[in-house]
């Protein structure tokens, strides 16, 4: 049997009765009544068997074939607080006030790693080119991440406890880090060891008398370019001291009025600048003492009497960066004058007399100038500056005129609008990707840097997973959009905008504009596809579905198809002979202008004018680009002054050319291709005296529902009683709560895929017999009567909040049930092709993922992975087949898990690796005369100073050492189990205890030789002691 098609994932209620439609259409013969049988949903043992025992499929999946496990996370890093550069790895790192660290590479090369107690993380600092990360938590923790393994991890931790840190500062090619606090001090900690120095900066010692008040937090720390042992420290109340390390005292101080909130050095070490909370930038001499030499406010008003500028808001940070040709770089952000109310954020390149504002379209989080050098005390060769946004990250071209920004290749544009649904769909036909991303090609804008794409570093992985994947997200500005999400990757493809069908400047008549969906009345709600014909329908909070073709080719619509339908009934609709009347309406020249005879319109004829839509469908040309081309608007009108019911299930078939969707009220049928309504029914007619609403005459209105059709209870159609009333036929099931899957399976287990015709260019004009020819090709029904034999039965599986069955077909028997949960409730289950057979997949509210074998219903796997934390995860969890799972974590992020057993025993190779061996570029030439006669950089011994031998021990209570996890690759969720996590410890031990026998032994033969030596050398100084310097 062929794989499932991935599409069936909004199928919810409505497609039992779009089977039985499906006889109906096919002209099948009704199901004895005698066959039809009614369960109730008491709760019965885990598995139940039917009577029954030919129903012996044999099931391949076994509970070793499922493993959970996270994969990748996507999207732009949810509330990100802070940013560091590797300059010569080209690695990012993003941290996030949840304490999350995204790690950046190659496109296709990237990280998620979390720190336990979720802390904000306030500073992040490179051991540059050692593949290791420093990052310093608001809860006062600081971490040693080791990145030279594909899932980094933390090697130590120190925590400490009777100071709050502030900033921190790791010197290039230094193992010395230091920390100041918010007392003033500053502490310094061995990045290997990660044990606290003995050494302390006190802050009353740094200011001296200088001031009689404390100085307030430390905000910065440097060492000065050329000289190590010198450390410039800024205070938050404008004091910066020069610090001489070796004589453990202040050089110079400087005193400004103003708070300051960065200090940056000019490469030579003679000159620092500060920003300021007035919007100003100092300029300091190193030696000189007092006022700085000179102050600029670059947003500031100059007055002509020659006063001080008005102040401006703060500069936040500056950075000072230099060239071998032409003038230095000035880069800062914040410093905006005050009148300039709703402007939004900016950035300032100052480069000699130019000043460039570049407006940004979220506040700045943080900012970092990319060089050539990793040396501070080279000149620096600015090309570019990468801008860490509340909610986007951009970089932009110093080099090019006019700082053009680069086209960022990160999947970071998930959140463009908030995402309201997804699918997943994987192992989809492999000509779609090319397809979607041809006509996604040509949606790109242009005016982006020539460059490549400067943040390159890592290698992509070695994975062999080869079949296509694609996740599709619907947005609340109405927008979809198609990811390639093959091999744990992620690249958008297309971008479709719904809300062009629609007329956005809506009179204040229209009832619809305010009263269903305030916020965002274009909002995505529910999404089915057909990945073989690539239609696509889409359903709006605004009760309105959306029908889409796919063209290579461009068209111009003149006037946009709309079928009009009323699901709003009374109780005297009920006793109607003509119930269920849908009438429909054609904004153009549709086939049919009114309902079947036996149901007559009557919107058209009301006098009242209160049957109308929420949304007004626009009435001029619509010029659709290649891509998804609009074919039908379906909307549900609003019925003598009532909204309709948001609709929460939705189904396609491409064979039959029809769309079934349904709201609390009822069920509709819509053939597209006809531009007709084939069926409109209550859902008092569907279930007759089943009803399992106890219903009012007129339904309430009711306030915004949430998408997945979590307000139903049971499943199933009402017997046959008058077929004028109930066309459809059969049996009723009844499960506890509301349905969530129904899917179907052959006798031999495998599951039976919905008909479907394949993709044709429907902008062609072929001959007129072709196009009958494909339009009238029948399906394979998967009617049992004509599919198969009659003595071969078929399953149907249905599962419910609650529980699951499975039924045997035609005797409508049911053989086996499962209580899936008591005391919670399924938010999310699909029927999945894996490797080795199909299952049943479910994420249940309390957090665990389950899987079930079928037909059988045997537990597989049950992990307590994620408890519901908001209905963001229930709006946009789903299942596809081959063990893949994804959801959305956050508001900007997408979580990929896995819970098949190969996936995750190949993992590893899948990830990309962040480091990579990189030589270290060559320390600048000092020149000749520069190192014979001083001004060069001074070196500094900075073991000596701050070793234990001449500092001494920190005190234990200041802060806590913990040894991290990190020598062991994927402690969390890692693809191998533990015992191969144990048996990968022993092993290094052993090569550990390897190396130090090896160690002992040439220590032992360097003895030897020292000793020898020692001897000639005694024997020589003997022989030569009488003689002179002249003799030799």
């Amino acid at each position: 049997m062929s794989p499932p098609s991935p599409r069936r994932r909004h199928v919810t209620r409505d497609n039992m009765k779009k089977f039985n439609i499906r006889k109906v259409l096919d002209g099948l013969k009704e199901a004895s009544s005698s066959s039809s049988s009614t369960f109730s949903s008491s709760s019965a043992p885990s598995v139940q068997v039917g009577p029954q025992d030919n129903h012996l499929v044999q099931e391949n999946l076994q509970s070793e074939h499922f493993q959970l496990c996270k994969t990748v996370r996507h999207g732009f890093p949810y509330q990100p607080s802070s940013m560091a550069f590797d300059p010569v790895q080209k690695i990012l790192a993003i941290g996030t006030q949840r304490g999350a660290l995204r790690l950046f590479g190659r496109p296709g090369v990237e990280s998620y790693c979390q720190h336990e107690s979720e802390a904000a993380v306030i500073q992040l600092q490179f051991l540059i080119n050692e593949g290791a990360l420093v990052s310093a938590l608001a809860d006062d923790t600081v971490h040693l991440w080791n990145l030279r393994q594909k899932r980094p991890a933390i090697l130590h931790s120190l925590k400490f406890s009777k100071e709050r840190i502030t900033f921190c500062h790791l010197p290039f090619q230094s193992k010395w880090l230091y920390i100041g606090t918010e007392r003033g001090n500053v502490h310094i900690v061995n990045v290997e060891s990660f044990m606290l120095s003995g050494y302390v900066i006190m802050w009353n010692k740094a200011i001296e008398l200088s001031s009689k008040a404390h100085p307030g937090p430390v905000v910065h720390i440097s060492d000065n370019p050329m000289d190590e042992g010198k450390l410039i420290i800024g205070f938050e109340s404008g004091i910066v001291v020069l610090w001489d390390l070796k004589s453990k005292k202040a050089d110079y101080r400087y005193t400004y009025d103003e708070a300051i909130h960065s200090v940056a050095w000019h490469h030579e070490g003679k000159q620092f600048t500060c920003s300021h909370s007035d919007g100003t930038l100092t300029i300091w001499n190193v030696r000189g003492q007092g006022k700085p030499i000179q102050t600029i406010t670059p947003h500031g008003k100059q007055p002509k009497d020659g006063k001080k500028p008005e102040p401006c808001k703060p500069i936040l940070k500056v950075e000072y960066k230099t060239t071998r040709i032409g003038e230095p770089f000035i880069i800062l952000s914040g410093g905006l004058s005050y009148d300039t109310v709703g402007r939004r954020p900016c950035l300032t390149v100052m480069h000699g007399k130019s000043t460039a504002v570049l407006e940004m379209d979220y506040p700045i989080v943080d900012f970092l100038t990319l060089c050539e050098t990793p040396y501070p005390n080279d000149f620096q060769e600015p090309y570019a500056v990468v801008v860490l946004l509340e909610k986007d990250l951009v970089v932009i071209d110093l080099a090019q005129n006019g700082y053009p920004i680069f086209e960022n290749p990160y999947p970071l544009s998930i959140h463009e609008s908030p995402v309201t649904c997804c699918e997943y769909l994987a192992d989809c036909p492999v000509d779609l990707i090319p397809a979607l991303y041809s006509v996604g090609s040509r949606q790109k804008r242009q005016g982006y840097s020539k460059k490549e794409w400067p943040i390159s570093g890592g290698n992509w992985g070695q994975g062999t997973q080869s079949y296509p994947e694609i996740i599709i997200t619907g947005h609340a500005d109405g927008t979809v959009k198609f990811w390639d999400a093959s091999a744990i990757m992620l690249q958008v493809l297309y971008k479709l905008k719904t809300a062009k069908v629609f007329d956005r400047n809506r009179s204040k008549e229209d009832k619809g504009s305010t009263e269903v969906s305030d916020e965002d009345p274009f909002a995505i709600q529910l999404m089915t596809w057909c990945p073989e014909s690539r239609m696509l329908c889409v359903a709006g909070v605004s009760a309105n579905i959306i029908i889409y073709r796919f063209s290579k080719l461009e068209v111009t619509t003149e006037v946009v198809q709309l079928l009009e339908v009323r699901m709003q009934y009374e109780l005297n609709d009920m006793e109607s002979p003509e119930c269920g009347s849908g009438e429909q309406t054609s904004a153009g020249a549709s086939p049919q202008t009114s309902g079947p005879p036996s149901h007559p319109s009557t919107s058209s004829n009301n006098s009242d004018g209160s049957n109308m839509p929420c949304l007004k469908v626009r009435s001029t040309q619509l010029k659709q680009s290649p891509g998804y081309q609009v074919d039908l608007v379906v909307q549900l009108v609003w019925v003598s002054g009532e909204p309709p019911h948001q609709i929460t299930s939705l189904a396609l078939n491409s064979s039959y050319g029809l769309v079934v969707f349904g709201n609390s009220n009822g069920l509709a049928v819509v053939d597209y291709i006809q531009k007709t309504i084939v069926l409109n029914m209550a859902t008092v007619e569907l279930y007759g005296s089943n009803d399992p609403y106890q219903r009012q005459p007129r339904s309430p209105r009711k306030s915004r529902q949430p998408s997945g059709g979590l307000c139903d209870i049971n499943e199933g159609s009402a017997t046959s009683e008058d077929r004028c009333k109930s066309p459809t036929s059969g049996m009723l099931i009844r499960l506890k709560g509301s349905i969530m899957r129904l899917a179907f399976m052959d006798s031999a287990g495998s599951l039976l895929p919905p008909a479907n015709d394949l993709w044709f260019e429907p902008n062609v004009s072929v001959d007129g017999e072709e196009r009958e020819k494909v339009r009238k090709r029948r399906p394979v029904s998967v009617s049992p009567s004509s599919s198969q034999d009659l003595n071969e039965g078929q399953y149907a599986v249905a599962c419910s909040e609650k529980q699951a069955k499975v039924l045997s077909l035609p005797t409508q028997t049911c053989i086996y049930k499962h209580s899936i949960t008591e005391t919670s409730f399924i938010l999310r289950a699909d029927v999945v092709q894996m490797s080795h057979g199909v299952c049943l997949a479910c994420f249940c509210a309390n957090g665990h993922i389950m899987t079930l074998s079928l037909p059988g219903l045997r537990p597989l796997m049950d992990v307590n992975y994620l408890p519901l934390t908001d209905m963001r995860i229930a709006r946009t969890f789903c299942f596809t087949n081959l063990g893949q799972a994804m959801y959305m974590c956050s508001p900007t992020e997408v979580q990929r898990i896995t819970y098949s057993q190969d996936t995750c025993e190949n993992l590893q190779e899948m990830l990309g690796e962040l480091f990579t061996p990189v030589e270290t570029p060559e320390a600048p030439n000092r020149g000749f005369f520069k190192g014979l006669f001083g001004g060069g950089s001074q070196s500094l011994d900075r073991e000596e100073l701050f070793g234990e031998l001449a500092a001494g021990r920190a005190s234990r209570s200041l802060a806590q050492h913990i040894p991290g996890p990190g020598g062991i690759e994927g402690m969390k969720g890692a693809a191998s189990g533990v015992v191969g996590d144990l048996a990968r410890a022993r092993i290094a031990l052993d090569e550990r205890g390897q190396k130090l026998g090896e160690l002992d032994e040439r220590t032992a033969a360097m003895m030897a030789s020292a000793d020898s030596f020692s001897k000639h050398a005694h024997d020589m100084m003997l022989k030569c002691k009488d003689k002179k310097w002249y003799q030799f």
